[in-house]
C-alpha cells in the first residue's frame, strides 16, 4: 500500500476495454465515434413487428461471438452482460499490464472490482418461468446467479483472484458512472490500490422494448431510418434507443502505477452525486439534480467552471431530459457555457442503460488524452431552449488549448439518481 496520505492519493486510468455497438475494442470504438457514424439498426423478428419502437444498437455478432469466447458450460453460468464484462476486463487489464498472480497475496488483496448492471435480462426470467411450468427440474441451477446484478463483479473477482473491494452498483442509467466514482473513492481513501470498474448491459428483448415503450421513453419516429433515431439535443428527438455492451476502466493510485511503469491514460479528479427527490422517471424541471452533481464533482476536484473545457452529456435524445440537462449546464456555467464544448455520443451507440456512463467516461478519457472532441450524431437543428451552448455537432473537433484538458461526464438514472465524474488528461 502507498504511504501517500488519503487527501493526496491521486487516481489515474491505466487500462481501458470495450464491447459496444460502435466497436469491440478501444481503437475501433474510438475511430467510429470520431467518424460521426451511427451504428443503430432495425430490430428484426415477429416479436418486434407490432411494437412502437423497432430500432436498437446491438453488438455485431461478426465481431463478438460469445460461443467462440466461452465454453458452453461457462455460458450456462452467466448472463450475456457478464460475458461482455469479462471480455472488456481482459482488454483493460492487458492495456494496464496488470496481471498479478493469484498467489501474490499483497497485489490481489489491494485490487478490487466495481462493476454494475442496470437491468437483468428479462427473457431469462420469462424463459425460466416457462420451464418451471414443465417441471421443477427444468429450472437451471444457475438461474439465480444469472440474474443477480452483482455477478459481473463476482465473476471478475473469481476469475482473476482479486480480493479487494467487491462492489456492484445498480442505479439504473447512472450505474456505470457511479461504479467508476465509487472505485475512485476506494482508491483515494486507501481501500485499494487498483480497481477494475465499469458496467455491463444486455437486456434488449421484446419485453424490455415494450416496457420502455409503455413509459413513452423510446424513439418511435425513425423505425424506417434507424441511424437517425438517436439525436441528442436535436429538435426532432423523440426518445432514446436501447443499446448493449460493456466498458471497463482500470483505475490505479498514481504512485502505484508509476512504480511499476504502467501506461497512464488519464486521471479522475472528482466525483459528485445527487438525488432529484422528485419523480420516478423524469428529472427535476429546474435541473437542480444535475446541477448539484456537477457542482459537487467540481468541488471534489477543487476546480471552477472556468477550468472545464468539455462536457460529455448524459443526453439520451428525450425531449424533456435533454432540455433539462442543457438548462442545468447554462445555470452552472453561466457565461462560460458558450465556451465549454458539449456533446453526447449516444447518437452513435444508443443508450446502454447501466453501461452508458462507463462507456461515455471511456470516450471522455480518450478525448482528454488525444485532444479530440467526439461529436453528437444527428444534431441538425436546436430549439431556443438549447441556445447559448457550444455543441459539437456531427463532426469531431480538435480540442486546442494550452491548459490542461479537463472534462465532466454526466449520468442520470430513473428514480432521480445522478452522478458526475471530473476527468482530465494526466499531467505530473
Amino acid at each position: 500500500m502507498s504511504d501517500t496520505p488519503r487527501d493526496r492519493r491521486r487516481v489515474v486510468v491505466t487500462g481501458l476495454g470495450v464491447v459496444s455497438p460502435v466497436g469491440c475494442n478501444v481503437p475501433a470504438a474510438w475511430k467510429t465515434i470520431l467518424s460521426g457514424q451511427s451504428k443503430i439498426g432495425p430490430l428484426v423478428g415477429e416479436a418486434y413487428d407490432k411494437l412502437p419502437c423497432r430500432v436498437a444498437a446491438r453488438i455485431d455478432k461478426n465481431e463478438i461471438d460469445l460461443e467462440q469466447c466461452f465454453s458452453k458450460t461457462e455460458l450456462k453460468t452467466m448472463a450475456k452482460a457478464t460475458a461482455f464484462a469479462l471480455i472488456t476486463a481482459k482488454e483493460a487489464l492487458t492495456a494496464a499490464s496488470w496481471s498479478p498472480r493469484i498467489d501474490d497475496e499483497a497485489a490481489c488483496q489491494r485490487t478490487g472490482v466495481a462493476v454494475g448492471m442496470g437491468m437483468v435480462d428479462l427473457m431469462d426470467i420469462c424463459e425460466t418461468n416457462e420451464a418451471l411450468q414443465k417441471g421443477y427440474k427444468r429450472v437451471s441451477p444457475f438461474f439465480v446467479p444469472r440474474i443477480l446484478p452483482n455477478m459481473p463483479a463476482g465473476q471478475l473477482s473469481i476469475k482473476y483472484g482479486f480480493r479487494g473491494p467487491n462492489h456492484a452498483v445498480s442505479t439504473a442509467c447512472a450505474t456505470g458512472a457511479h461504479s467508476i466514482g465509487d472505485a475512485y473513492r476506494f482508491i483515494r481513501y486507501g481501500d485499494a490500490d487498483v480497481m477494475v470498474c465499469g458496467g455491463a448491459e444486455a437486456c434488449i428483448s421484446p419485453l424490455a422494448i415494450a416496457g420502455f415503450c409503455r413509459l413513452r421513453a423510446l424513439s418511435t419516429a425513425f423505425n424506417d431510418e434507424p441511424t437517425g433515431s438517436s439525436r441528442p439535443f436535436d429538435e426532432r428527438r423523440d426518445g432514446f434507443v436501447m443499446g448493449e455492451g460493456s466498458a471497463i476502466l482500470v483505475l490505479e493510485e498514481l504512485e502505484h502505477a508509476k512504480n511499476r511503469g504502467a501506461p497512464i491514460q488519464g486521471e479522475i479528479l472528482g466525483y459528485g452525486l445527487s438525488g432529484d427527490a422528485s419523480h420516478l422517471t423524469a428529472p427535476r424541471e429546474d435541473g437542480t439534480g444535475a446541477l448539484l452533481a456537477m457542482k459537487r464533482a467540481l468541488a471534489d476536484a477543487n476546480l471552477t467552471v472556468a477550468d472545464v473545457g468539455y462536457i460529455n452529456a448524459h443526453a439520451t435524445s428525450t425531449p424533456i431530459g435533454d432540455a433539462i440537462e442543457a438548462r442545468s449546464i447554462r445555470t452552472l456555467f453561466g457565461e462560460h457555457s458558450t465556451k465549454v464544448a458539449v456533446s453526447s455520443t449516444k447518437g452513435a451507440h444508443g443508450h446502454l442503460l447501466g453501461a452508458a456512463g462507463n462507456l461515455e467516461a471511456l470516450f471522455t478519457v480518450l478525448a482528454c488524452q488525444h485532444g479530440l472532441l467526439p461529436p453528437t450524431v444527428n444534431l441538425d437543428h436546436i430549439t431556443e431552449d438549447m441556445a447559448n451552448i457550444r455543441f459539437v455537432a456531427n463532426t469531431s473537433e480538435r480540442w486546442d488549448t494550452d491548459r490542461r484538458k479537463i472534462a465532466l461526464k454526466n449520468s442520470f438514472g430513473f428514480g432521480g439518481t445522478n452522478a458526475c465524474l471530473c476527468i482530465a488528461e494526466y499531467r505530473e
